[in-house]
């Protein structure tokens, strides 16, 4: 009968190690998870400075299409108001071709001349129109932009 104690306790001592070799293996795992936890929190910290910076620069890219689009609503107008310019200039060009056309084709006779009649001139060189018309335009444009400036 002295053999069942030595079996029992040789039974509990084989138990003992199995326990030992089980802590010692949680102990290696438990030192892995501290491990990952550690390079966790620096991945963390990474990316929460990331994001800091994505915001920031999302703020920026904020405030620079705000300000194109305002100064690109300013130059819209400003076109706007050249365009209308333009218009004027370009009807009172084209008013004063018409009384030019209408002067150089009148009777000398409305223009306080004499009342005898004289060979009528050639018809005006349209080329000459076209570059007087654009002489008026271009001068037209000069006073603009030096208004605009």
């Amino acid at each position: 009968m002295n053999v069942l104690p030595l079996a029992i306790e040789s039974i509990v001592a084989g138990l003992l190690l199995l326990t030992i070799l089980y802590c010692i293996r949680l102990s290696a795992q438990l030192k892995r998870l501290k491990a990952d936890e550690t390079a966790m929190k620096a991945t963390i910290a990474e990316l929460l400075a990331a994001s800091g910076t994505a915001e920031r620069a999302i703020g920026a890219l904020k405030d620079v299409v705000r300000e194109a689009d305002q100064k690109l609503g300013e130059r819209l107008h400003a076109a706007e108001h050249f365009s209308v310019e333009m218009k004027r200039s370009t009807d009172a060009g084209a008013d004063v071709l018409e009384r030019l056309m209408q002067i150089a084709g009148a009777k000398p006779w409305l223009l306080g001349g004499e009342l005898e009649e004289k060979p009528r001139p050639a018809a005006p060189d349209p080329r000459a129109i076209v570059a007087a018309a654009n002489a008026i335009a271009e001068r037209a444009r000069a006073r603009v932009r030096a208004v605009a400036a």
